[in-house]
């Protein structure tokens, strides 16, 4: 059972404490994204693993389409307001970036562009091509917001072939209208599902952030509704409050329960899970599209030898 602080809060308990990397992977790969004018979602959601995936993995994941957010998710960190950045170069900038950081395996991420007809989508689309030009053996995830859940915004990103498409639920059904702003459960569900039927061959993956007030029952319907709609990976992670003006933490969920929930996550069909108290959406993603890989190889296989 957690305390609570002076100020009403839950204090963080142990397994949250966090090592500070600040080498020179950390501080090298931080200047690089200053020289090019580069976001990284890393620092602007205030990512509780980023000193292990600068500092030790050299991993980021790339914030496209500027810094400013088009919506107030009360959960989330990243300014908001009405962009006015709109960079056609960036596309090139973060393929050269990747190059010059050796990657295996890139994320791409954006604030949500409601002011633009396409949400982002060509600019996203040519983020991927430009990677894939420029590193032929570097696999790329993207992680757009639903784009409105437009049909012709979803295929102009599906259109340019990521290896891995990433789009994150966040929360459970009964809470989403007050933990994200102007998003909707089932659209984000129609995302996953339509990107999955324009490009079948990849892998779809979602994001469910917990701590929020959510049930168990809620967390396992969850799950169900992304396998419903043929999600492949799932990610579960403690809820954070970055801010005092964001939603409180309700609950903070054991090393042992998070165990938990991935064997049943395991159980429901999905091909990968990664849960932990700091697990987040692009934590250790370069593993997670690699197991997909190796579980949908394993079941051609098996599909070829029923035959």
């Amino acid at each position: 059972m957690s305390t609570k602080t002076k100020d009403g809060y839950l204090r963080k308990p142990e397994w949250l404490k966090i090592k500070l990397n600040t080498n020179e992977n950390y501080t090298g790969l931080k200047k690089m994204m200053r020289e090019n004018n580069l976001h990284t979602v890393c620092e602007e959601a205030k990512c509780p693993n980023i000193h292990e995936c600068w500092g030790i993995r050299r991993t980021a994941t790339f914030m496209i389409l500027g810094d400013i957010c088009t919506r107030a998710c009360r959960f989330c960190a990243i300014k908001t307001g009405l962009p006015t950045e709109l960079d056609l170069a960036e596309p090139e900038r973060v393929a050269d970036s990747v190059a010059m950081m050796n990657l295996k395996h890139a994320v791409i991420t954006a604030v949500a562009r409601d002011d633009l007809k396409d949400g982002g989508a060509e600019v996203f689309a040519e983020t991927v091509r430009a990677i894939k030009r420029k590193n032929p053996f570097t696999t790329v995830e993207v992680l757009p917001s639903d784009m409105g859940g437009v049909y012709e915004n979803i295929k102009t990103l599906m259109d340019a072939r990521p290896d891995i498409l990433n789009h994150n639920i966040e929360t459970v059904e009964r809470l989403t209208p007050r933990v994200r702003a102007r998003a909707k459960y089932a659209r984000s569900l129609e995302l996953l599902q339509r990107s999955k039927e324009l490009q079948p061959d990849i892998p779809t993956k979602s994001s469910l952030m917990i701590g929020l007030g959510e049930t168990k029952e809620e967390i396992i319907q969850t799950m169900d509704d992304l396998r419903a709609h043929d999600v492949d990976i799932m990610t579960i992670g403690q809820y954070l409050q970055p801010t005092k003006k964001h939603l409180p933490v309700i609950k903070y969920y054991t090393p042992l329960e998070f165990g938990e929930l991935r064997k049943i996550a395991m159980g429901k069909g999905f091909k990968h899970c990664e849960a932990g108290p700091l697990v987040r959406s692009s934590y250790h993603a370069d593993e997670q599209v690699n197991a997909a890989s190796r579980e949908r190889q394993a079941q051609g296989e098996k599909v070829e030898q029923a035959k």
